[in-house]
């Protein structure tokens, strides 16, 4: 296995679901990342701490990733949604709701 992999099955083995109210004080301090079902969470994770600055940089372009806006925070509290994922980057949570299908 390379040093790849490792981080990758790392961040896989740290990677579980979550319910909103756990997220709230993350949000509240503004360390939640949101990452678009589109993307890979681990993928998205390890090019965090590989600091790939294009690839984030690209994601972000995109809309794929940033920080958790007010609306969307607003609308997890409301639905609750048992499909958000969650792995931690210090200093940041990122955070995907996955589709149940």
């Amino acid at each position: 296995m390379t040093g790849q992999d490792d981080t990758y099955a790392a961040i896989v083995g740290a990677t579980g679901r979550i319910e909103w109210k756990a997220l709230e004080p993350h949000f509240a301090r503004g360390e939640i990342l949101w990452v678009d079902a589109r993307l890979d969470l681990v993928g998205a994770a390890q090019a965090l701490i590989n600091d790939d600055r294009d690839a984030v940089a690209g994601w972000m372009e995109r809309g794929l990733l940033g920080q958790l806006r007010d609306e969307q925070a607003a609308d997890w509290h409301e639905r609750d949604p048992d499909s958000l994922w969650a792995v931690v980057i210090r200093p940041w949570v990122l955070v995907q709701e996955r589709s149940e299908t």
